[in-house]
């Protein structure tokens, strides 16, 4: 580890730990100032430790909980607090005290227990706004919706407390500064009264009449909405938080099928995080609820990833399952032995027909269907060699997986060498995009993006002093903020900070007519705006969901990235790629053994290629790849016609086939199963015409 890495470790761990050394000193100096007796010392100890406090629940939610597991919580610190300044009252006054201080004794213990009413009854009412399910794009204000209590009340106890004794702390001080303990009593007695407005506020939210349906009418209304809208296709998505990328992506082909789609849901985090659709979406955590769906229309459900949760959906017979996984790529867990629990596993071509055959897991040829990719059809295709000054090149490399394999990643032993390279050449023009999961298994691959991203900005800023002068003007980039503003109205909803699930589906009913459209156009002139709005020669570090990997794929001449699917898509457009290989394998064996790399350029870890590989981008005479490409494309991808839109619908609708010819045989088998009478009449007809 580095000097650098080792301070910024020392520094980023004091920080942590200063709030609450801070509301240490500021007991030992209350006790100090209780013991002498001083007024002063007291009053600016309280002061200081109720600011620390409150500072750290506001910044460092992580060390409340870390002091809370050591049974420090917010409530011990304040009663700690109070009872110094109390003890320090006694000191100050020296005469018979003991009946006027008992009042105030007697004050806080109301205080504190009123505090730990309002908590029970937070959590009271915190239950009877939990719904058994969670919609979006619904209307679903027949389960009586409302607003939630402010979040000072719900979520922020420690908070809550320490702002509610703000008044009885500056009573306690004022008293023991003019020796009178009417100023104790009356901040006590303000303190009271807020707790008291707290609790009544909140237990007026557990009337009837104020809180939302029980759980059953809840789950009654779901299946009277699932009659009326009728949902036939849909797609059922359980994971992470930073995995939701891998539902969104299959958004935009969902909502062309033919039919009425809907989204499944199993996390409630995750209604929030699925990117803008007009989509219906709702979540069922329960397993109970879930299969509430078995007598509904929905015939298919499509999914674009393995979870412990699928499993439980996949018991429900009328339904047909098809995988459709969240990218291809040559490594083994686009083969995962899982994918042979599905009714159908959907690939994009004829490799990876081929590649659950050769891994041998179990999934039947027949039950692969090849339908393309239907969510590149955003991708432009190869124009040629760059026209600009600069060339520009996306380093988009993949994260380390869960297996611990070497290759899976070129971040850790190629990755700055890579950068280093790419940042020598004068004319190229950098984007980095790393996986969002980028050191989430493996520290190092996390230090080595952080490096990686600190040599870029540095070389941005050496640009930015060689072209002083020469910034994007001030209209680009208010025309980019103008942009931005427009697709989070379109795409974000505003909520407020307290907004809990029940306000969100108020505030998230039926979309408005035409949005989807509208909000297709603002991301496209966002795009534009975004990269207009720097100058060409600039390096771009781009993390979160804006611009997609797909926009990167528009920009860039050039993609040097891992084993992954990220090189399947950029296929699509046929332009130059190259991969890096840090398997240990030798570059024949490296070929051999992943086909997606046979089209392109092979990088070793010390990215001695780059400057061979930037020469065969500009001058496309160099290039040996052309044809491969194409062939490869088509290979992992399937023919351009029909497309794969067509394809995916086609398959779609084969499936829900599927689905009503195996409901209608399970009728049959069913009333196969009901006895007989003489008459040839089953028993319950007989039982119907007595009726």
């Amino acid at each position: 580890m580095s000097i650098p890495s080792s301070l910024a470790r020392l520094h980023t761990a004091a920080s942590r730990l200063l709030l609450p050394v801070v509301i240490v000193l500021s007991f030992a100096a209350q006790a100090a100032g209780a013991l002498m007796p001083s007024v002063l010392v007291l009053g600016a100890a309280t002061a200081v430790g109720m600011a620390a406090d409150l500072a750290m629940h506001r910044w460092q939610g992580g060390m409340v909980n870390a002091l809370g597991k050591l049974h420090a919580t917010v409530t011990v610190r304040q009663v700690v607090r109070d009872f110094l300044l109390l003890s320090g009252l006694l000191h100050l006054d020296e005469k018979d005290h003991e009946a006027k201080y008992l009042i105030l004794v007697f004050g806080l213990l109301l205080f504190h227990a009123l505090h730990v009413a309002t908590q029970a009854v937070a959590v009271m009412v915190r239950r009877t706004r939990t719904l058994p399910l969670v919609t979006r794009n619904i209307d679903a204000s027949a389960l009586r919706l409302s607003a939630a209590p402010p979040a000072l009340l719900m979520r922020r106890s420690g908070r809550r407390l320490l702002v509610f004794a703000l008044p009885s702390a500056a009573g306690l001080v004022t008293s023991g500064a003019t020796g009178s303990a009417r100023f104790a009593a009356a901040g006590i007695a303000v303190s009271v009264a807020l707790s008291l407005v707290a609790v009544g506020t909140l237990l007026w939210r557990l009337l009837p009449s104020r809180r939302p349906v029980s759980d059953e009418q809840a789950l009654e209304w779901f299946e009277a909405w699932l009659a009326a809208y009728q949902p036939t296709v849909g797609m059922y998505f359980s994971g992470g938080t930073s995995s939701v990328y891998q539902a969104d992506m299959w958004l935009e082909p969902l909502a062309r099928l033919e039919g009425r789609p809907l989204i499944v849901l199993r996390e409630r985090f995750m209604v929030k995080r699925i990117a803008a659709t007009d989509i219906p979406i709702v979540c069922l955590p329960k397993v109970a609820d879930l299969m509430r769906l078995e007598h509904s229309t929905l015939k298919m459900l499509i999914h674009p990833s393995n979870s412990g949760k699928t499993s439980q959906v996949l018991r429900i017979p009328t339904i047909k399952h098809a995988f459709v996984n969240h990218g291809e790529s040559d490594k083994l867990s686009s083969c995962n032995p899982y994918a042979k629990a599905y009714d159908e596993v959907w690939v994009a071509g004829p490799a990876a027909r081929e590649r659950y055959e050769l891994a041998d897991v179990g999934v039947d040829d027949r039950d692969v269907v090849e339908i393309g990719r239907p969510q590149l059809d955003v991708i432009e295709p190869y124009a040629g060699a760059p026209t600009g000054a600069y060339t520009t090149v996306l380093y988009a490399p993949t994260w380390e997986g869960w297996d611990g394999n070497p290759g899976n990643t070129s971040v850790i032993e190629a990755g700055e060498n890579i950068v280093r390279a790419l940042l020598a050449d004068p004319a190229v023009r950098l984007l980095y995009k790393p996986h969002p999961l980028t050191g989430s298994v493996d520290a190092r691959a996390g230090a080595a993006n952080l490096r990686i991203q600190e040599m870029i900005t540095a070389a941005s800023a050496r640009r930015a002093a060689a072209h002083r002068g020469e910034r994007t003007a001030p209209s680009a980039v208010a025309e980019l903020e103008r942009r931005t503003a427009e697709l989070d109205r379109l795409t974000t909803s505003a909520f407020r900070t307290a907004a809990d699930d029940v306000e969100r589906m108020l505030l998230q009913g039926l979309p408005e007519p035409g949005r989807r459209a509208e909000a297709a156009a603002a991301a496209t002139a966002w795009e534009d705006a975004y990269w207009a709005s720097f100058p060409e020669w600039e390096h771009r570090i781009v993390v979160g969901p804006r611009p997609g990997v797909y926009a990167c794929f528009n920009a860039a001449d050039l993609l040097i990235s891992d084993v992954s699917s990220v090189i399947s898509d950029y296929l699509a457009s046929e332009k130059p790629y190259a991969v890096a290989n840090t398997s240990g394998l030798s570059e024949h064996d490296f070929r051999e053994a992943f086909p997606t790399v046979r089209a392109g350029a092979v990088l070793a870890p010390d990215a001695s290629g780059v400057p061979a590989l930037l020469a065969s981008v500009r001058e496309p005479e160099r290039d040996t790849y052309v044809q491969a490409r194409a062939e490869l494309k088509e290979h992992l991808l399937g023919p351009s016609e029909p497309s794969s839109a067509v394809r995916f619908d086609d398959a779609s609708r084969a499936l829900c086939a599927e689905a009503e010819e195996h409901r209608a045989g399970m009728a049959v088998r069913a009333l196969a199963m009901i006895p007989q009478q003489p008459d040839g009449r089953t028993k319950l007809d007989n039982e119907h015409v007595r009726g």
